[in-house]
This record gives structure tokens, sequence and C-alpha cells, in this order.
């Protein structure tokens, strides 16, 4: 038997992500992929990644690219998704393409339909579901331990902690701030515990008093208050169309104790709640709580989300995020984000 051809990879947009996540999990599956190629906008940038990762090839463009590989991975901005995925696919190449899809679900569906027509895969950077705390809320609920939900609750709060690095308070470039960015993580994750429900309508509300005062305090680098123009809280109330609601919160900048990831979900034979995992019932005439050792390692997750990828186009196994999956978080986030600028709910 010969050697299986090796999934030849090429990175666009050579960032924190790319050199702190991808280029390495990619790298770690030598035995059936290899990053061939790099291109970021930043030509110094790219040599140097380049150099530092032993990757042969640096692009100055990243169609010249498309020809000599069979996927590309997208670590661009977000205003750069949507054109570059469809651009890749369009040459006939399968895309992995970073968290959140696109800027809005216009450009999402665009994403879909170019996927459809060129027949090759779209994967998007929802890695949360690759940890073990995630997979194991899956099977619980796949095997009925929630019953059917009636309310979720969602929290993904940082107390201080605006990235200051990269584009991430670019709204021309990023689309918003905490929401796009930090909760679109957990409301994928909650939307597939929930098995793809159809959310009907939305309540949103965003705020950025905290970061355009001055002399705040953060964790995460220095921005500039004066130009901070994106969400740093955000809270929703979202109704489904199996009457379950969810009660949504996400920040990168709150007066509150301490960070915080929650996701919890209450049905009518149970409960669970993640972080740290646990399942709640009423079984012979009192309460169960039942806990279960299942991390939230986001480096094994990313691993993992990697694997599930390069398998896929070498066609042994599905996608874990389907790109339909994905447009729907998108749906809500311009949903959210639409509600608050008009006052009120928004009816899908």
């Amino acid at each position: 038997m010969g050697n299986v051809e090796k999934l030849k990879i090429g990175i666009i947009g050579c960032g924190g992500i790319a050199q702190g996540r991808h280029i390495p999990a990619f790298q770690n599956l030598s035995h059936l992929a290899e990053i061939v190629a790099v291109q970021d906008v930043n030509q110094t940038l790219a040599k140097t990644v380049a150099d530092r990762f032993a990757i042969g090839t640096v692009f100055e463009s990243y169609e010249a690219m498309f020809e000599k590989v069979d996927a590309v991975a997208i670590c661009t901005p977000n205003k750069f998704h949507a054109e570059i995925s469809i651009a890749a696919l369009e040459a006939g190449v399968h895309v992995f393409c970073e968290k959140p899809m696109a800027m809005n679900q216009l450009e999402c569906e665009q994403m879909v339909k170019a996927a459809m027509r060129a027949d090759k895969l779209l994967a998007i950077g929802y890695h949360y579901r690759f940890t073990d705390a995630a997979i194991t809320a899956k099977n619980a609920v796949d095997e009925g331990v929630v019953g059917d939900a009636l309310v979720t609750r969602v929290q993904a709060l940082r107390r201080r902690k605006v990235p200051g690095w990269g584009v991430f308070t670019n709204k021309t470039l990023q689309g918003g701030g905490s929401l796009i960015d930090y909760g679109c993580h957990l409301l994928d994750l909650s939307l597939w515990l929930l098995k793809d429900v159809e959310p009907i309508e939305v309540l949103g509300k965003t705020y950025n008093r905290l970061s355009k005062t001055p002399n705040q305090i953060n964790d995460w680098g220095e921005f500039d208050h004066e130009t901070f123009d994106v969400d740093d809280h955000v809270t929703s109330f979202i109704t489904f169309e199996d009457h379950s609601t969810m009660q949504f919160e996400c920040s990168w900048s709150a007066n509150i104790k301490e960070d915080t990831k929650h996701i919890s979900i209450s049905g009518v034979d149970g409960g669970i709640s993640l972080y740290p995992f646990e399942i709640y019932q009423p079984r012979f005439g009192t309460f169960f709580t039942e806990q279960a050792d299942a991390a939230h390692d986001e480096e094994i997750a990313a691993q993992r989300q990697a694997l599930n990828f390069v398998n896929s186009c070498l066609g042994h196994e599905a996608l874990v995020v389907q790109p339909e999956q994905a447009q729907k978080i998108n749906i809500l986030i311009d949903a959210i984000y639409q509600s608050s600028t008009e006052g009120h709910s928004i009816r899908l």
C-alpha cells in the first residue's frame, strides 16, 4: 500500500489565532495533513510566521494560493470571512473559517450557497463543541436527561478583558464586540445542545459605557476609550418555537465579582449545568445532583476541531459544526443588535 495523500492546507491571515491555535493544531496532524503555504496582507508577518513554523511558501495574494492547496484556514478579521471563503469554495477548495462565520446573516447565506454549489466543505470554528463538557452534555441531552427544554441560561462574562490586540474593537472590521467575538461561542453551544431549535423572537440590549469611560482597568492590553464603538456588555431574551426560552448575557467589561461561564438547561425531566458539569433530577422521592469530570479545555478542543476538519476533507467523517448551524448564530446576533438599535423585540 502506498502512502495516502496528505491534505494540503493553506493559512490565510497570520495573526494571533493562526499562530496560537490553528497552525499548531494542524501541524500536530502531520500524518494526515501538511500546511504548505501562508498568506497575509502584512507580508513581513507572513514571512516571519512561515519561518517560525517552517512553512514552505508565502503568497502575496490568497487567490494565488488556491491552486496549490486542498483546503484553507481563514484567520482574518471578520469583515473578510465571506469574501475569502466564497473565493476559496469557488476555486474548489475546502474552507475552515474562524468564528463568527461572517459579519451578518446575508454574508453567511452566500457562503452556504457557495459551499453547496462547489460541493466543498465549509467548517466554522466553534470549538467549544469539542470540549469534554460539551460532548458530555450533548450525550446527556440526547439520552433524554433533560426531556423537553423549558429555560436555558447562558452567561459568557468577563470582568475586564477587552482584547487590546488585533482589531477586536474595530466595528468596521469585526462587526461588533463582546457578542460577535465571545458570546457567539456559548450561543452556538447552547443551540447545539437544544438540538437546533428554531428561535422565533429576540429581545436584546447592548452597552459600552464602561469601555468608553477613561482610565478603565483592563486585563488584556490597552485600547482607546475614545474610538471604542463596539459592545462590551450584551443581554438578550430569546423565545424558541417549542415555547422554551433563553436568558443570555455576555461581556468583555462588567462590574462583577469574577469572570463567569455558564450554560444550564432546565427541562421537564431534569436539568444540566456545564461548568462544572452536573445533572439535576428528581428520583426516588428526593432530588439528585450528579457530577462528572468533564473539563472545558480549549487546547484539546482546538486539536479535536482540526482533526474533525481534516478527516472530513479526506472523506472519513462529517463536520461537527455545519455551516447552516453557524449561520443561525449570525441570525441571532443580527437580531440582538437590531433589537437594541430599534428598541423592540425582533420576530424571526
